[in-house]
């Protein structure tokens, strides 16, 4: 009998014990659940002020990449507008007498005198006076009295805004000087560079002819012609624009 209840006894204290273990397990179980739970949380809350950082650095990073560009806009245009005072200056400088009111008619500024074209920040006088006209020589002279030279071509656009602008007068053999002279076998525009469009009419020939026409009522590509320095002919002038074009 006694060792029946000793039995017994053994068995209680053996299911108290595993009881006790069983919470204990519990509760470092909960323990462990809090300390996720808590975790959890401060990490949702880390990420949602790391979220509002990165959206406040986000924010400014576009406010001042908006800054750069409205800056580096302001910076380009003022050196748009110094260049354009730069150009305005030397063709200023250009005149021994600036004339003003050819320019600034009302006090309003124009970028070519009156009769003057504008194309491409340049300005161009096609001479279109009755007889008698100008060798190629008193042309250049007329030109410079002006501040002003006989036109150099730079390029096809040009040639064919030059071909568009003028008119068939007298002959067919009549057309207009340009600033194109032939040095030492070498055609060379009066700025000091060798052609390199050669748009002549037809093959060079005669060796003696020193200057060069363009003719009226041609393809502008095929539209040179030389001329030799007595004959007279209307002309081309050439000048920087005041105000360069924006």
């Amino acid at each position: 009998m006694t060792s029946n209840f000793s039995l017994e006894a053994e068995g209680k204290a053996a299911a108290c014990s595993n009881f006790r273990l069983l919470l204990a397990c519990l509760e470092i179980l909960c323990v462990l659940l809090l300390v996720g739970i808590i975790a959890i949380i401060y990490m949702s809350l880390l990420f949602k002020v790391q979220a509002a950082n990165l959206s406040n650095l986000t924010a400014e990073h576009q406010q001042l990449a908006m800054e750069k560009e409205i800056s580096d806009n302001k910076t380009r245009e003022l050196r748009r507008q110094r260049d354009n005072l730069n150009c305005t200056l030397e063709v200023i400088l250009k005149f021994d007498n600036f004339p003003v009111k050819d320019y600034c008619p009302n006090k309003q500024c124009q970028p070519c005198r009156s009769g003057w074209i504008l194309f491409k920040n340049k300005c161009y006088l096609f001479y279109n006076e009755n007889a008698p006209w100008k060798t190629w020589e008193e042309s250049r002279v007329y030109c410079k009295g002006k501040a002003a030279d006989l036109v150099v071509v730079d390029d096809l656009k040009e040639q064919e805004f030059l071909s568009s602008h003028i008119k068939s007068y007298f002959s067919k053999d009549h057309g207009y000087f340009i600033g194109l002279q032939k040095t030492a076998n070498n055609w060379v525009w009066i700025d000091g560079h060798n052609d390199t469009l050669s748009y002549w009419m037809k093959e060079l020939s005669d060796t003696s002819v020193s200057y060069v026409l363009i003719i009226p009522g041609t393809n502008a590509t095929k539209s040179w012609v030389k001329a030799n320095g007595h004959f007279q002919n209307k002309f081309i002038c050439e000048i920087d624009a005041l105000l360069l074009s924006t």
